[in-house]
């Protein structure tokens, strides 16, 4: 079976010179590669709808036969755009998706948007709004299954805390990475260490889930 991957930057494929950064879908194939085939068909700045518009998902569809599973990450770029907002166009673009997946015979699955780092006066704060609790809504109304990225994230950076979370994420000093010579402190962006734990969560959930056949 075929495991498809629609979302934005946080769970694409990065440009080779960005790297180590990394979308967690790009770990994914490690985690499952003896049960399922990953087909990641994520793009960085992705909405709900530019994911349409551009093609993406359409040759997603294209690929996807009966028992499949698709996994929908949307969010981080929707909450930029007004007409995307998380209970009118976001959630109908959603709902759109899931029934064109299970009109193929795929078993659709949204996951909540994975949460940014943002830290203030040392607790950390929600940044994506009602965005995830419109999917955990939707997996409700739908009879969807929904992995829930966001509360994982956010349990996962309150443990670490503020300082040892950084260690996730796309941070590099003045020097230290020739596309970025000046340095970048990037909250949403992963590093390969945080992208591949979370690629490793979502592969158990997909386990507890029964998708999992035996290794051979």
């Amino acid at each position: 079976m075929k495991i498809l991957l629609a979302g934005d930057s946080t769970v694409a494929a990065c440009p080779s010179y960005e790297y180590p950064m990394s979308g967690w879908g790009a770990h994914l194939a490690p985690e499952t590669y003896w049960w399922g085939a990953v087909h990641n068909f994520a793009k960085g700045g992705a909405t709900t709808e530019s994911f349409r518009e551009e093609g993406l998902w359409t040759q997603l569809l294209h690929q996807t036969v009966a028992g499949d599973v698709v996994l929908i990450q949307f969010g981080h770029n929707d909450q930029k755009r007004e007409h995307l907002a998380a209970r009118t166009g976001y959630s109908d673009n959603l709902r759109r998706m899931v029934a064109e997946v299970r009109a193929k015979g795929g078993v659709p699955i949204l996951c909540t948007s994975v949460e940014r780092r943002h830290f203030l006066a040392g607790a950390l704060q929600a940044t994506l709004g009602e965005y995830p609790a419109v999917v955990r809504e939707l997996g409700s109304e739908l009879g969807l299954d929904v992995i829930d990225l966001n509360q994982w994230t956010r349990t996962l950076y309150e443990e670490l805390g503020e300082e040892k979370s950084k260690e996730l994420f796309f941070h590099f000093a003045p020097g230290a990475h020739a596309h970025w010579a000046g340095g970048l402190e990037d909250n949403t962006h992963f590093h390969q260490k945080g992208a591949t734990m979370i690629a490793g969560y979502v592969a158990e959930q997909l386990e507890t889930l029964g998708f999992v056949g035996a290794r051979a």
